[in-house]
C-alpha cells in the first residue's frame, strides 16, 4: 500500500485580525520557513487558507496556529496526498475574505443560515419542498454538483447576490439550503439570504470537503468531482458511486479534464479530452485560435501554414455538423 506522505490542509476562521497586512507577511515568513506551499487570504475579518505539505510539515503548521488564541479551535479539513497540490507561496492581504462587495456587508457571528450537518444536508437533497443552491462558479457546478442542485449563471461569486434577486421567483417561500466547497462562502452567502427576506436559509456546515469525508452519508447524492483550486483540479466525493456530470466541450462526450483556453485575454476553462485539446488548438472559439498570443500555435511551434491547415479541418467538420 501507497504511504501517503502529504497532507493537503483547508481551512477559515472569521476572526478580528488586527494590523491584517503586517500579520500577512509574518504569515508568509513563517509558511515559508516550514517548507509549505498553497495560497493563504489574511483580511480584517479573518483567515481562509489551503495549503500542503509533509505531515511533519503540515502538524507543525497546525500546532503554531492551535496556540495563537484567535485561531486555536479553527477547522482543518484535512486530504492526503503523494506529493505538494502547489506550485508556490502565496500569502495576501485582501480586504474581505471572499469576495461578496455588498454594499452592505454581512458579518457570519451576526447573522447567517442555520448550519447543516452531512446527514441533515442529505435530507435537504431529497425533500422536494426544498431548493439546493450552489453557491459556486459555473465552471466549478460543471465539473460535479449536488443531484437536482440548481446553477446560478455566475463566473463570479460577487455576481451572485444579483443573480438570486433576478431570479428570486424560482425560490418562492421555499426553504433554500446552500453549499460551497469548504463553507466559507456560504458564512456570508446564507446571512446575505438572511438579510434578503428568505425565511429558511441553511448551509451545509464545513462544505462538500466535509460531505465527501463523513462516514456516515459518505458522499451520496454528490455526482462528478469537487473543483479544488490547486493543482490537482478535481477529487472524489462520492465514496459510493461515482457519476460523471462533466462534457466535453467540443464534443459533449463525458469528460473531467479541464484545460484553458490558449488565448491569455481569454483563458476560459474548457473540459476537454487530449485528443480534442490537440484537435482544437486548446482554444474555446475561431477568434481565440487565431488570435496573436495563442499560447498553443507557440507551444507547439506551429507554423502559420500548419495552423491554416489545423483550422481548415475544424471548419470542415462544422460544416459536416
Amino acid at each position: 500500500m501507497n504511504q501517503q506522505e502529504y497532507k493537503v490542509l483547508l481551512y477559515y476562521k472569521y476572526v478580528s485580525i488586527e494590523n491584517g497586512q503586517e500579520f500577512a507577511k509574518e504569515h508568509k515568513e513563517m509558511c515559508l520557513n516550514l517548507g509549505l506551499l498553497g495560497r493563504i487570504i489574511i483580511a480584517d475579518e479573518g483567515i481562509n487558507g489551503t495549503v500542503s505539505g509533509t505531515v511533519e510539515q503540515t502538524n507543525e503548521y497546525m500546532r503554531i496556529m492551535k496556540e495563537d488564541p484567535r485561531f486555536s479551535d479553527m477547522v482543518y479539513k484535512i486530504d492526503e496526498s503523494t506529493e505538494h497540490a502547489f506550485p508556490r507561496m502565496k500569502v495576501r492581504y485582501r480586504p474581505e475574505l471572499v469576495t461578496l462587495r455588498l454594499e452592505d456587508d454581512v458579518n457570519p457571528h451576526e447573522v447567517t443560515g442555520k448550519y447543516l450537518s452531512p446527514e441533515e444536508f442529505r435530507e435537504g437533497i431529497l425533500d422536494e419542498d426544498t431548493i439546493v443552491l450552489d453557491a459556486r462558479n459555473t465552471y466549478e457546478y460543471d465539473l460535479g454538483h449536488f443531484r437536482g442542485a440548481i446553477r446560478p449563471d455566475v463566473l463570479n461569486f460577487r455576481d451572485l447576490p444579483q443573480w438570486v434577486r433576478d431570479n428570486k421567483e424560482m425560490f418562492a417561500d421555499k426553504k433554500i439550503i446552500t453549499y460551497c466547497t469548504g463553507g466559507i462562502r456560504c458564512e456570508k452567502f446564507s446571512g446575505w439570504l438572511v438579510k434578503e427576506g428568505f425565511k429558511d436559509v441553511g448551509q451545509l456546515h464545513g462544505g462538500i470537503v466535509t460531505y465527501g469525508q463523513d462516514p456516515e452519508v459518505q458522499g451520496e447524492l454528490w455526482d462528478g468531482q469537487l473543483y479544488v483550486f490547486d493543482e490537482r483540479i478535481g477529487i472524489p466525493v462520492n465514496q459510493k458511486e461515482h457519476v460523471i456530470v462533466g462534457k466535453d466541450y467540443f464534443s459533449d462526450e463525458p469528460c473531467e479534464r479541464y484545460v484553458n483556453c490558449a488565448n491569455p485575454f481569454c483563458n476560459k476553462k474548457i473540459l476537454c479530452s487530449e485528443e480534442n485539446e490537440h484537435k482544437y488548438m486548446r482554444s474555446c472559439s475561431h477568434e481565440c485560435r487565431t488570435h496573436e498570443r495563442n499560447r498553443y500555435v507557440k507551444q507547439h511551434n506551429l507554423t502559420e501554414q500548419e495552423v491554416a491547415v489545423r483550422l481548415q479541418l475544424i471548419e470542415q467538420e462544422v460544416q459536416v455538423h
